[in-house]
């Protein structure tokens, strides 16, 4: 939305505001616009003079910050995280359902027991969830008054194959050590927990031994720690968790940049080399391609960013193709996909060596990894009625199985672990949820027969998102 738009819609109506004869008229605009964002309207004055002098000191640059975060998170939006091998839907009145893999709680129903459909998690009643984030056998849920929620694997840093979080929480419980933070988004990774405040602060949970997160700590510190370095005074509006990385989207007075802090394996940090970085880097090579980032992807191993001008790049471990370049070649940089060129990309979606775009008219391209048939391309059957193995795409391609839908997908979520088959949900503008990939612990929602272990083919879930 322009200035020139917000100033319009300004003088529409009475404000509802007391007048500052010291802002000029753009900035009355502005700060009538940010009063009507959801994230705003509760902050006490102390609160958002403190969020406009670290926005940059203009109420134009605090409705930019606030823009930005709701058009890369799906915040106070129906959404779907397909986890590993649990998943999460959240409807537009924040009521959450669960279904899938439940040997640590991870559903939040009390249980252990497996759930092959979705299922209201009913100790929820009351609270509305704007946000939802699934890893290793845990989940976490964010309130719309800023708390959280996590239940499964009783830890923030969660080896698969480790030791850690022994305990299980079976439903949901507060984050009581993030009383104190009011938070909008949380990304979980296979070693660490990260977080993002209001105000568009970092704190990371775990994987602070030998300052690898910036800060020391415990394997299983159950403390938020703030992310040291280039972001202290910088706003960040999202945030993405890769295996053992972390990417921050954030918002400045001169534009919007990417930060990485992790380990580099592969390039993954994309700075151009397979260094780690103890604290957040920038990621330069955005202002060389004259690229406004606008979305950040985490993979497991490699990462995308789509641009304001709707081109899509990608860097990291290019292994079965994830990268779409046509090779399987690393990139220690980001490079734009030059097969996408023709497309207007608004949304990406990344996980253990697959990507999905999405383009402004609804259309959506995969490529990379083609196991457990979470590319959502048409499947051929063999001879004992079993989906063939898909072949690697290392190409983007268009998804045809969704355009038969007929309608305008808006979100993806796919897998992002390395130790589950991987399975994939597209939400439709209108609330319906289809679901393709591994289906072997419900994590579909939908029914499997044959003894079918997967769908190729996207096929809806009973439940509505609206």
């Amino acid at each position: 939305m322009s200035i020139l738009q917000a100033t319009c819609s300004f003088f529409r109506q009475p404000a509802s505001f007391a007048p500052d004869y010291e802002l000029s008229m753009s900035e009355l605009a502005a700060l009538d616009m940010c009063q009507k964002r959801a994230i705003f309207k509760p902050m006490t004055p102390e609160e958002r003079q403190d969020l406009k002098q670290r926005c940059g000191g203009s109420w134009k640059l605090v409705l930019r910050f606030l823009l930005a975060g709701e058009a890369c998170c799906r915040r106070e939006k129906p959404q779907a995280i397909a986890g590993p091998g649990h998943s999460i839907a959240v409807t537009s009145n924040g009521v959450v359902y669960s279904f899938g893999s439940n040997s640590s709680g991870q559903l939040g129903h009390g249980t252990t027991e497996e759930e092959w459909r979705p299922r209201l998690i009913r100790s929820l009643q009351g609270i509305r969830i704007i946000q939802a984030a699934a890893g290793p056998g845990r989940t976490m849920l964010i309130s719309d008054a800023g708390e959280v929620y996590a239940f499964g694997k009783d830890s923030f840093g969660e080896v698969e194959y480790g030791g850690q979080g022994t305990k299980n929480v079976a439903t949901p419980q507060l984050v009581e050590s993030l009383k104190n933070i009011f938070v909008v988004q949380a990304a979980i990774g296979n070693f660490f927990t990260a977080v993002l405040s209001r105000e568009g602060r970092v704190y990371t949970f775990s994987w602070g031994n030998d300052g690898r997160l910036g800060h020391q700590a415990e394997p299983n510190d159950v403390e938020p720690h703030p992310l040291l370095g280039a972001l202290e005074n910088i706003p960040v509006v999202q945030i993405a968790a890769g295996y053992c990385y972390l990417l921050a989207l954030a918002c400045q007075p001169s534009g919007m940049s990417v930060y990485s802090v992790g380990c580099g394996l592969g390039g993954k940090l994309g700075h151009g080399s397979r260094t780690d970085e103890k604290y957040p880097r920038l990621i330069e090579k955005f202002q060389l391609l004259n690229l406004q980032p606008m979305v950040v992807a985490a993979g497991a191993w490699h990462a995308a960013v789509v641009g304001r001008d709707g081109r899509v790049c990608t860097w990291g471990w290019g292994r079965y193709g994830c990268l779409g370049h046509g090779n399987e070649e690393c990139e220690s940089v980001p490079k734009v996909v030059d097969a996408l060129s023709k497309v207007k990309a608004v949304h990406v979606a990344t996980g253990d060596y697959t990507t999905f775009v999405v383009s402004d008219d609804g259309d959506v391209y995969s490529f990379g990894c083609g196991e457990s048939a979470s590319l959502g391309h048409n499947a051929a059957a063999a001879d004992d009625g079993q989906v063939n193995r898909h072949p690697n795409v290392l190409s983007p391609e268009l998804v045809t199985s969704l355009k038969e839908v007929k309608e305008r997908v808006v979100q993806i979520s796919l897998t992002n672990s390395v130790y589950w088959n991987a399975h994939t949900f597209a939400l439709t503008e209108s609330g319906k949820l289809y679901a393709f990939g591994a289906g072997d612990k419900g994590q579909l929602g939908v029914e499997l027969v044959n003894n079918q272990t997967e769908r190729g083919n996207p096929e809806q879930v009973d439940v509505d998102l609206r």
